[in-house]
């Protein structure tokens, strides 16, 4: 008897381990600032910063410039991405790096399939330490080099690595993709043998790239010497980059997108990311049904998240792209637009993705990204999220300069007029042209009320960013989740085409997906990005930071 007892309490652990939850959050409780990001040797030099007497963007600039050492397959200088900063008493702003589309550039660029995400071509012009320097310029407290030298030592001196970093680097030189020699020789152990954790990385050109940003001004990245290793490295393997690319290179400060959300005001990135306007079209949409009321696992909530992401995406490929180059509709973002759209949504059933778009002609993004929230102890809040692409971008490091270049290029639309019902996009709006910048998905985010903010997240994850923010946003706002709950809870993602539904918790939630399934739906699994995030109690004022341990992470407070 103890035998059979025995065995089924192997049988239930075995069951019980197949529809484990996601990995916990680790949280960190302060009242002072707090930041949370991927890698913990960046989070530790942003508290320091903040000890230091710097403000929440003087950390997440130092935070960002520590990441591109300590983070390489998603931190970078070689890449560009979205800051939003919430400054204590006024309206939000939004400083956009995003990368751009070189002079040489052509509509056709990726049209026969022949320049991969591999391929030098697939270079955007860098916009991270323009951005960078654009923020903390309005906003910082400490001087340029203070922010930056703390990146500098990292590189000079080198760090430990994690095991997951480790476990990264080993699978990427691994991987026969990987053939540029340069990369091989900076970021491949001395020897020949596999990374472990504990071991020490020292990259020195990226050091004395990163202190002469440091010394001289962001300028020295776009211009001069720098410049000229980029171009030569553009010369050798066939890129588009030029010197006259990069010193023409310039960030811009935007308006965030607005909208609100049961009582909450809630802002994301302007285009050329997609993202705010996306997650406003999808709340606007949800607003109208009690979500509440039916429960967060239930299968009715699911159903108009997923019909809601549906029409949400399929004006993202309608609309969206570069604001410098496209008109953008001002009602994807109205509450009457999304009144129509929710009067759309067939109750008992799922409407067919081609339904939406029937003004879409059918014919038969990556995950590393990474993103990190910071407040500091007067309430300054700061949501980054910024990317190469693809894992190490497209595996290039420029020679001499030490750092990876991004492939963002493959963010524009490849082949025009092409639109299939696999998911690739070829509406005119983020067709490829010279010093566009190609559409984004990122969407740094901060959630406030009362015009005080009360949380800072975002995610990587290509075209799942936006729905893993809805989900976060959704379990704050709706349900009313812990953060700790909001970030480690299984996510959902839809995209219009393909037509079906991604699931973290389709092993959890059995009966869910079986009544989705009667709906209409298709749900398979798959994992969507970590969410590293802040809650601030509106009551007690006290900050909650939560590091999503889907990949690595710390959160650290004053």
């Amino acid at each position: 008897m103890r035998h059979v007892t025995l065995l089924a309490f192997l049988f239930l652990l075995s069951f019980l381990s197949s529809v484990s939850a996601q990995p916990k959050a680790e949280t960190v409780t302060s009242k002072g600032g707090v930041i949370v990001c991927v890698s913990p040797p960046a989070a530790d030099v942003g508290l320091q910063t903040l000890k230091k007497g710097g403000n929440a963007v003087d950390a997440a600039v130092a935070v960002g410039f520590a990441m591109a050492v300590t983070w390489p397959e998603a931190g970078n200088i070689g890449g560009g991405g979205f800051m939003l900063v919430a400054p204590t008493g006024k309206d939000p702003t939004c400083f956009e790096f995003r990368e751009t589309a070189p002079a040489t550039a052509k509509v056709d660029l990726f049209a026969d399939g022949k320049v991969t995400w591999l391929n030098h071509k697939a270079a955007g012009v860098p916009g991270t330490v323009r951005g960078l320097a654009l923020a903390h310029t309005k906003y910082g407290k400490l001087e340029w080099k203070e922010v930056v030298m703390p990146a500098v030592k990292l590189a000079e001196d080198g760090f430990a690595l994690s095991a997951k970093l480790a476990e990264g680097l080993n699978k990427v030189l691994a991987d026969p993709k990987t053939t540029n020699a340069e990369f091989k020789k900076v970021y491949g152990k001395p020897g020949g043998e596999k990374w472990k954790a504990g071991d020490r990385l020292i990259l020195k050109d990226l050091g004395r790239t990163l202190r002469l940003i440091a010394e001289k001004s962001p300028d020295a990245f776009y211009t001069g010497e720098l410049a000229e290793l980029v171009e030569k490295e553009m010369k050798a393997g066939g890129g588009l980059i030029t010197k006259a690319d990069l010193a023409a290179y310039k960030a811009n400060e935007r308006k965030p997108i607005h909208t609100s959300f049961r009582g909450f005001d809630v802002y994301g990135p302007p285009p050329p990311s997609s993202g705010g306007v996306a997650l406003a079209e999808m709340l606007n949409i949800l607003e109208n049904f009690d979500l509440k009321k039916h429960g967060r696992w239930s299968p009715e909530t699911f159903h108009l998240m997923i019909e809601a992401m549906k029409r949400a995406y399929a004006d993202r490929a309608r609309h969206l792209g570069d604001p410098d180059f496209t008109k953008i509709p001002p009602e994807l973002m109205t509450k009457e637009y999304a009144k129509k759209l929710a009067a759309s949504i067939d109750l008992k059933k799922a409407t067919p993705s081609a339904d939406i778009s029937p003004d879409i002609v059918l014919t038969e993004e990556s995950e590393s990204t990474t993103h990190f929230s910071v407040i500091d102890k007067d309430g300054l809040a700061v949501s980054t999220t910024y990317t190469l692409e693809n894992s190490y971008g497209n595996r290039v490091v420029v020679p001499g300069a030490g750092y990876i270049l991004n492939n963002e290029m493959t963010d524009f639309n490849p082949r025009p007029g092409f639109t299939n019902t696999k998911g690739q996009i070829g509406t005119k709006p983020n067709l490829v042209a010279p010093g566009k910048r190609m559409l984004s998905s990122m969407t740094p985010v901060i959630v406030r009320k009362d015009g005080k903010p009360v949380l800072i997240t975002g995610s990587p994850g290509g075209r799942t960013i936006i729905n893993t923010l809805l989900c976060v946003v959704l379990n704050v706002t709706e349900f009313g989740m812990s953060i700790e709950e909001a970030v480690s809870a299984p996510r959902l993602h839809h995209q219009w085409f393909p037509d079906a539904a991604k699931f973290e918790g389709v092993k959890q939630h059995p009966e869910l997906i079986a009544k989705l399934k009667a709906l209409g739906h298709t749900v398979t699994e798959a994992r969507q990005g970590d969410a590293h995030s802040i809650w601030i109690d509106p009551k007690s004022g006290m900050r909650i930071g939560a590091a999503d341990k889907r990949l690595d992470g710390r959160a650290v407070g004053e």
